[in-house]
């Protein structure tokens, strides 16, 4: 049957196959994420009020809604 080095090359091909189709997505995630997390930390040196986070955009406190966008594309 199979042996350790054929199960372990089969499960490589399938990570590798996941991979490529959630990395887009996960990679994505990860930038949203990371973005939110920068606007915390700015905010909390700050000392101000908390930032307003909706979806993924950061808008600040007293600013209307859909003025202000985060840099980069989407």
């Amino acid at each position: 049957m199979f042996g350790l080095s054929e199960l372990a090359i089969i499960l490589l091909v399938v990570i590798a196959v996941i991979a490529v189709k959630k990395g887009p997505e996960l990679t994505r995630t990860a930038g949203k994420s990371a973005r939110i997390l920068k606007a915390e930390a700015r905010a909390a040196k700050a000392g101000g009020p908390e930032p307003q986070v909706i979806q993924g955009e950061v808008l600040r406190p007293g600013t209307a809604a859909g003025t202000e966008q985060s840099p980069g594309p989407r």
